[in-house]
């Protein structure tokens, strides 16, 4: 297919993503699957660019406009049982239904399961999403799990060094007790970069747990802090650069993570490399995105709204 070749030419999943309607990831998704018609043309290919001031472009046969408006960027502390879409052809609850009073279309960055609660964001900035949900950028999630049980030191050891799930082989950054609950149940801490279906609780059943709960408790260093749930928040510019930071625990775990060598002195390994590299990418975010994010009503920092959503 003939690409315009001027000088406000994009590619066609970034012009989606600025349209508001979803990440540049996901962009190219629809693509791939024939949702998105370029000058009444279904096409197919992922590099395509397009001059949105001459092409017309569609998505479901509904036509596309870049748009302007204020970006966006929203913490929600999602509850169980509601699924992570802004509609649901089965009529469950889903993230919109507590969002009533945002008034730009916002959609999610990422997804968390049906059964999971805890922080998710949502956005209108395609730009962003993508930054954040590319696996590429190793933006580290931490959960919450509380187990059917006390996994051992050397069970927990086995995630940090891999374990195969469906999709793949996957790793920890971290893991760490955490002392709460009963004798019974062990709460633990763990965080992980990807992003594959019920990738945690999976990874547990491969050292011998269940998860009786999960919530996600920070992205980045972004921690979702005391927002009741069902609530949201805006992010500032602050709350904003914690997404490309670590959090203080991967910081310590980082540290220890250097093993003594030859002399007394310390020998980094492999994941300390690693999570450097995490670190100074985030850097690189940090400073990419400060000036992008929106004081939003009560965003100077974080101001939880009140609960109001539809009930089913």
């Amino acid at each position: 297919m003939a690409q315009s070749k001027t000088s406000t030419s994009i590619r066609l999943n970034k012009f989606i993503a600025e349209s508001g309607l979803t990440s540049r990831r996901k962009a190219d998704e629809w693509i791939d699957s024939g949702r998105v018609k370029l000058n009444g043309k279904t096409v197919y290919e992922l590099g395509v660019k397009v001059d949105p001031r001459k092409d017309k472009i569609t998505v479901d046969g509904k036509a596309l406009k870049a748009k302007t408006e204020t970006k966006v960027y929203i913490v929600l502390h999602k509850p169980e049982k509601v699924v992570t879409t802004l509609s649901d052809p089965e009529g469950r609850p889903t993230v919109k239904d507590y969002l009533p009073k945002v008034k730009q279309r916002v959609f999610p960055v990422g997804r968390l399961d049906w059964d999971t609660e805890g922080l998710l964001l949502l956005t209108n900035d395609g730009e962003f999403a993508q930054s954040v949900s590319h696996p590429s950028n190793d933006i580290p999630k931490t959960y919450l799990a509380k187990l059917d049980g006390q996994p051992s030191d050397a069970q927990l050891s086995k995630l940090l060094k891999g374990v195969s799930i469906v999709g793949g082989k996957v790793k920890a950054l971290a893991v760490e007790r955490v002392k709460k609950g009963s004798d019974k149940y062990d709460w633990v801490k763990i965080a992980v970069t990807e992003g594959k279906n019920r990738q945690v609780r999976r990874m547990f059943e491969r050292i011998g747990f269940d998860v009786k709960k999960l919530k996600r408790v920070a992205i980045g260093a972004l921690p979702l802090g005391r927002i009741p749930k069902g609530n949201h928040a805006y992010l500032n510019d602050i709350g904003l650069q914690k997404v490309f930071e670590l959090p203080s625990w991967l910081e310590r775990n980082l540290h220890d993570s250097e093993k003594p060598g030859r002399g007394g002195k310390k020998k980094k390994s492999k994941s300390h490399g690693k999570r450097k590299k995490q670190i100074t990418a985030g850097v690189k975010k940090q400073k990419k995105f400060r000036k992008k994010s929106t004081k939003a009503p009560g965003a100077a920092g974080k101001k939880t709204s009140k609960r109001k959503t539809s009930r089913r």
